[in-house]
């Protein structure tokens, strides 16, 4: 997400993307693949700036329509809230995150990826040649966008390596595990020196 790059809305918009969504056939729509709900994965979606939350609004309203709402799980345009003080007065502010971007968790297959693909403002889907490409568990979380359920399978005494952070590459023995927290102190030899540390659950990975 670090090189998304917004854009600025033409002039006009083609004329394909003139309507909500193109026609999708009903015997398309008739068709319900065999999914589970924790099929589900985040993506992305680009848009003209500014199209976000119409963009949003418009998928969920199609959700609703079609009943859909087991290949659609959560749609989402980051905000963010702040306070301005402009002339001596307080003002609450809200400001998106990744302009230029919703965020979508969902089950792709022909169908919701022809929906997503052509709703009003849809530029295309993140991803190498805008194949749908799902965030990483490390995204999503480092993202704030939800904060997942990891079940750890690491014992106290196990020899860990961090895979992300400013730990990165370190190795280093489990000495407390915080299930409450989700977090896990790790010991690590810094400079020499035995050094404690504090690290998440996603960003470890155990040494086979």
């Amino acid at each position: 997400m670090s090189d998304m790059m917004t854009e600025t809305m033409p002039n006009e918009l083609p004329n394909d993307l003139l309507e909500e969504v193109e026609a999708v056939s009903e015997e398309t729509l008739m068709v319900k693949p065999a999914k589970k709900q924790e099929d589900a994965k985040w993506y992305v979606v680009h848009t003209y700036s500014g199209y976000e939350n119409k963009v949003k609004a418009n998928i969920e309203k199609i959700v609703e329509n079609r009943n859909m709402h087991d290949l659609f799980e959560q749609i989402v345009v980051p905000i963010q809230e702040s306070i301005e003080i402009k002339n001596g007065q307080k003002k609450s502010v809200s400001r998106k995150v990744y302009p230029g971007y919703v965020l979508l968790k969902m089950i792709v297959t022909d169908e919701t990826w022809y929906i997503v693909r052509n709703t009003r403002g849809v530029t295309s889907f993140v991803g190498p040649a805008s194949k749908p490409v799902p965030l990483t568990d490390e995204e999503v979380v480092t993202m704030g966008i939800e904060v997942l359920d990891y079940k750890l399978d690491i014992d106290l005494g196990e020899l860990v390596r961090i895979v992300t952070g400013p730990f990165e590459g370190s190795v280093g023995n489990v000495k407390e595990i915080n299930k409450q927290k989700k977090t896990v102190t790790i010991s690590l030899s810094v400079f020499g020196r035995e050094t404690q540390v504090e690290v998440d659950y996603h960003v470890l990975q155990r040494m086979q």
